[in-house]
């Protein structure tokens, strides 16, 4: 981060944050989303769980890298990451619902795909973890700085 810095904000390391999580979020989408038409009760099947789980993980890599990258900020580069993870997950989401065709509505209906309250606690949760990874990964860079002592030259030794 420079010091002349406006916004302090380190607008890659959030992306690639956001990235990472989003490299986990569309796989563990689609695992479920094709579960989801061939198990009989997804909702009450043992697969609801461990993807749950992988989607929490998601978050945490994106705001451990965010934090990792920026260790002056982490909390806040972290919160952003899983933020923006889920932001971009939502376009994806969609195109998913599209291609399945189901009959399904995007945000009304019996089950929606996006239903409303389960975006606003995806972006809730996204940010939580996002800020829990971002601690994680600011103790990872100071932890990493200590243990390479520094040379006259300002380089590792």
């Amino acid at each position: 981060m420079q010091p002349t810095d406006v916004d302090g904000l380190d607008w890659p390391a959030i992306a690639r944050g956001a990235a990472v999580g989003l490299l986990v979020i569309v796989p563990v989408s689609i695992v479920r989303a094709a579960l989801d038409r061939d198990v009989t009760d997804f909702n009450h099947s043992g697969w609801v769980f461990p993807l749950s789980v992988l989607i929490l993980v998601a978050y945490l890599l994106a705001g451990w890298v965010a934090g990792r990258s920026v260790p002056q900020a982490p909390l806040t580069h972290g919160s952003l990451a899983g933020l923006g993870s889920v932001l971009l997950w939502i376009p994806i989401r969609i195109v998913i619902w599209v291609v399945r065709e189901d009959g399904r509505g995007l945000v009304t209906g019996d089950r929606p795909a996006l239903p409303l309250g389960g975006v606003f606690g995806a972006l809730v949760i996204g940010v939580g973890f996002g800020m829990l990874g971002g601690i994680l990964g600011a103790r990872a860079a100071r932890r990493r700085q200590v243990e390479q002592p520094v040379g006259p030259s300002g380089s590792p030794t």
